[in-house]
C-alpha cells in the first residue's frame, strides 16, 4: 500500500468531500468520486480512468481488488483508510468499504459516433432531480439505447446521487450534453427523426415508425417540452392516460416510450 490515512483532517480526505458535494470543484479539477464494488468495476469497463481507490479494511480485504474487472491493469494509488475515515467520507452504509476517484470524461456532442444507421436516442431536456435522471439511465441501460442526449443539463453527470440513483448506468450509457439548439441541430444533420413527447398536436406513440433513426425527447413534469422542440419534431407524440392527471414522472414516460421503440425493433 502507497500510502495509509486515519484522521479525517488530512488534506486528500477532505478533498474528496470537496469533490463529493461540489460541482465546481468536480469540474475544476477533472474528477469524481464513487463508492462501491460495482459502481467502480463498471466505471472501469466504461474506460473511465481509475486515479485512486481509497479502502476501509474493516470492510474491504486487499485480496478484493482481484474481483473488479480490468483492476490490474489500471495504475491507481491504492490508499487504505481507517474506519472513521471511511464513515466519514461514504454516503451508504452499505458500499463495501471502497471509494475510488476518477477521471472525468468530456461529454460533448462531438464525441458521438454511431456505429449502425438507425441510431435509437433517448433526449431528456432539462431533469432536474438526480433520482429521475438516475432512473432515466438505468432504463437506457435496459433497452440498450445508443445514447442519452441530455438537454441544458442542471447538475453534472458526476453528482454523487446521480451515480448512485443510476447504479453505475451513467457509465455504462453513452451520454453526451449540450443546449436544446445543439442538440436539434445535431439531430437534424444526422437524420435523426426527432419524437416529442408533448401534449399539443400529438399522436399516440405507438402510430409511429421508431424503426428508423430516432430521437425520443422528454421533458420535465412541471413544464414538459418547450417550443424548440415542438417545432423541430417529426411528430409529437402522447402516452394515453384514463386517470385524474395529464402527467406522468419523466422517467416511466421515458421507459414507456423507449420499450415500445425497442419492441418495434425486435428488441435488438
Amino acid at each position: 500500500m502507497n500510502t495509509e490515512i486515519s484522521s479525517t483532517q488530512n488534506k486528500r480526505i477532505k478533498n474528496l468531500i470537496q469533490l463529493q458535494e461540489k460541482s465546481r470543484n468536480r469540474r475544476k479539477e477533472g474528477k469524481f468520486v464513487v463508492e462501491g464494488l460495482r459502481e467502480t468495476g463498471l466505471a472501469i469497463q466504461g474506460d473511465f480512468n481509475l486515479l485512486e481507490v481509497y479502502f476501509c479494511p474493516d470492510f474491504f480485504s486487499e485480496n478484493e481488488f482481484k474481483s473488479i474487472p480490468n483492476f490490474e491493469n489500471s495504475n491507481a494509488e491504492i490508499i487504505e483508510i481507517s474506519t472513521e475515515v471511511y464513515e466519514k467520507l461514504a454516503y451508504r452504509s452499505t458500499t463495501e468499504g471502497l471509494i475510488a476517484v476518477f477521471a472525468s470524461k468530456e461529454n460533448s456532442l462531438k464525441t458521438l459516433n454511431f456505429s449502425k444507421n438507425n441510431p435509437l436516442i433517448l433526449v431528456a431536456e432539462a431533469p432536474e432531480k438526480p433520482g429521475n435522471i438516475g432512473a432515466i439511465l438505468r432504463t437506457a441501460d435496459a433497452a440498450n439505447i445508443d445514447a442519452v442526449l441530455i438537454a441544458n443539463p442542471k447538475t453534472d453527470l458526476y453528482n454523487p446521487n446521480i451515480i448512485r440513483s443510476s447504479v453505475g448506468c451513467v457509465f455504462t450509457n453513452t451520454i453526451a450534453t449540450g443546449t436544446t439548439a445543439e442538440i436539434i441541430d445535431f439531430l437534424q444533420k444526422q437524420n435523426i427523426a426527432i419524437y416529442a413527447a408533448a401534449l399539443q398536436a400529438s399522436e399516440i406513440y405507438t402510430k409511429m415508425d421508431f424503426t428508423q433513426a430516432s430521437a425520443i425527447v422528454v421533458g420535465t413534469e412541471a413544464t414538459g417540452l418547450n417550443q424548440e422542440w415542438r417545432d423541430a419534431a417529426k411528430q409529437n407524440i402522447i402516452i394515453p392516460m384514463s386517470g385524474a392527471i395529464d402527467s406522468m414522472n419523466v422517467s416511466v414516460a421515458a421507459g414507456i416510450l423507449i420499450f415500445e421503440a425497442k419492441r418495434q425493433r425486435s428488441f435488438l
